[in-house]
């Protein structure tokens, strides 16, 4: 379950800056900032790393190999602004944004994040997270399930996501971002 990270020191709740946040001792943790609050994530299950390693292998088919920008997988910080940061299981960065890619992390919106939700995660990313993105301006927001074996697509329209659906089994998913993507939802699940 993600978590308010209440116990860590640092500038208290809802001050929490990506200064603060690179500050951080590497202690094993997975954590993010939404709007200065320090989040703590669970460890990632096998079906969600099955999915994230996936979705990473076709995405950088159709995006890196047709030269068309990069791919990421988490984790890979994006500071979306001073006081958020997340960690997307998968990010696609392409060449008309390249300028945003650091040594250290993406500064800015990526094109199209994908976020794998288990039940720990899923009200955290339909809520802080998909607020951040919004706010952010990432065009594109999927979100797979491994449980249901579905992935939803949200397409930012006039500054508010508009699911274009949930899609499952041998559909393909109806992109903005990535041309002539023909994978079947089926494949990211084990």
């Amino acid at each position: 379950m993600v978590i308010p990270a209440d116990h860590i020191p640092g500038p208290g709740q809802g001050r929490w800056t990506y200064t603060d946040y690179a500050a951080l001792p590497d202690d094993g943790q997975r954590y993010e900032i939404v709007d200065g609050v320090l989040f703590m994530s669970p460890a990632p299950n096998e079906w969600h790393q099955t999915a994230a390693g996936r979705l990473f292998r076709y995405l950088a088919a159709a995006i890196e190999d047709a030269r068309l920008g990069r791919v990421y997988i988490a984790p890979f910080d994006v500071e979306l602004d001073y006081r958020t940061v997340v960690q997307p299981d998968v990010l696609v960065v392409l060449n008309t944004h390249l300028e945003r890619i650091t040594f250290s992390r993406i500064v800015g919106a990526p094109d199209l994040v994908v976020e794998i939700s288990s039940p720990g995660t899923v009200g955290h990313d339909r809520t802080e997270k998909q607020r951040a993105y919004t706010r952010a301006g990432v065009p594109e927001y999927w979100i797979a399930d491994p449980a249901s074996r579905t992935v939803e697509v949200l397409s930012l329209e006039h500054g508010a996501y508009r699911s274009l659906g949930v899609f499952e089994g041998k559909a393909t998913l109806p992109t903005r971002i990535v041309p002539d993507f023909l994978v079947h939802v089926e494949q990211f699940f084990g």
